[in-house]
């Protein structure tokens, strides 16, 4: 049995970039619940921002369990509001629904050219869909705080 997380590389989640009051709580915990669900066998796919993003939820876990399990670091467009760090591109919203309807079917599809448009970060999930279909995702985070559409999902195939 094979176990998928997907999750943000949003660096706000790393501890150096944590303030006096954190400003990613739910986020942050939907992500550590995720990535404790894995097993200790863990492939991460991801760009190198997400690379360090999974290093510090990997080391921030207790894993138990041998089977397979990957790891996905990515996230939607960046410009879903004007105060989003692209600003606000209309694209992005109607680009966000489609690739979140993909994921939670268990079946990526990214649109890569419109992806780097709209500064969505989707190496990992391009690299999750070569894998072939996952079936339906568990969704424990769809929000986008700060303009930026970020997923905390799971899938076991």
């Amino acid at each position: 049995m094979t176990r998928v997380v997907l999750v943000p590389g949003a660096l706000a989640l790393l501890r150096e970039y944590a303030g006096l009051e954190d400003p990613v709580a739910e986020l942050r915990a939907a992500c550590l619940g995720a990535v404790g669900w894995l097993g200790t066998d863990v492939t991460v796919l991801a760009d190198r921002q997400g690379e360090r993003v999974a290093a510090y939820l990997l080391a921030a876990t207790e894993r138990g369990g041998a089977e397979a399990s990957y790891l996905v670091v990515g996230n939607g467009s960046a410009m879903r509001t004007e105060r989003a760090p692209g600003h606000l591109d209309e694209r992005s919203s109607a680009f966000d629904e489609a690739l979140g309807a993909s994921l939670r079917a268990g079946r990526p599809e990214v649109d890569a050219e419109l992806a780097r448009e709209l500064w969505a970060s989707v190496d990992g999930i391009a690299q999750l869909r070569r894998s072939g279909e996952l079936g339906p995702a568990t969704v424990d985070y769809d929000d986008a705080p700060f303009g930026v559409q970020y997923w905390v999902m799971r899938w076991q195939a």
